[in-house]
């Protein structure tokens, strides 16, 4: 059996929005965020392939998302680019640094992230901890990123955010991987909440079509999932690292 690396994840420099849901991961996820098939989602924009829901949130004035896309790309490929402690600022809209930290294996580690902010607002950090879960019978990969400021030192200009939750969740469909993903943010300082729900819609719009992009580049291409031997997936790695024959 491989011995997981360490890694960090990019996804995580958006806005605003949510965690949640119905998986087949119950460990990973918090039953005082909106579940995934909630009642009271609405349908805010929608795609050739991708549908954004927003819901309001009991305890904050921030909106969380929901938004579904059919990938044209493969579940490898995708989860490559999600390993790459540095891609979040390929694709994900905003985001203008990121990289791993600390100690950590594969499947519970930590990420540092900046997203630019229009002026006058001050960019936002975030400190991360990001767990990873896969089962090899179905498919499914499921991705938790949670806010931990306090694991690092805050960093002058930037505002700290000291509330985010976020769930990835990847389903192979063929050749193709459908992506869920939810959040939801408290961008924390003097940003109204009526701006920030008029912009986020188009945050996971604009992020999820660039992923599909980036997951064309080359150095994502050829990578393989290394599943442990009770098939839970433990690695992703270039498919000449994989030991396959």
């Amino acid at each position: 059996m491989r011995k997981p690396r360490a890694h960090g994840n990019p996804a995580f420099g958006v806005l605003a929005a949510i965690l949640a849901c119905t998986s087949i991961f119950p460990a990973l996820v918090q039953a005082a965020l909106p579940a995934e098939n909630a009642d009271d989602w609405t349908l805010r924009k929608e795609t050739d392939n991708i549908k954004v829901y927003t819901i309001d949130q009991d305890d904050s004035s921030f909106q969380a998302f929901k938004a579904e896309a059919l990938m044209d790309t493969s579940m490898e490929n995708l989860m490559a680019v999600m390993v790459n402690p540095k891609s979040c600022v390929e694709w994900v809209h905003n985001c203008t640094q990121s990289h791993a930290f600390g100690d950590g294996h594969f499947h519970d580690r930590y990420a540092y992230s900046v997203n630019n902010m229009p002026w006058p607002v001050a960019d936002r950090d975030y400190v991360l901890r990001i767990r990873t879960q896969g089962e090899q019978t179905t498919g499914e990969v499921v991705m938790e990123l949670n806010a931990v400021p306090d694991r690092r030192e805050e960093v002058d200009g930037l505002v700290r955010v000291d509330r985010s939750d976020t769930l990835y969740r990847f389903i192979p469909e063929g050749d193709k991987t459908r992506m869920v993903w939810i959040q939801h943010t408290e961008p924390n300082g003097a940003i109204p909440g009526w701006l920030v729900n008029t912009l986020l819609v188009d945050i996971p719009v604009k992020s999820m079509e660039q992923l599909e992009r980036v997951t064309r580049k080359e150095r994502y291409q050829d990578h393989t999932l290394v599943y442990g031997d009770e098939g839970k997936l433990i690695d992703v790695v270039p498919s000449a690292q994989s030991g396959d024959d």
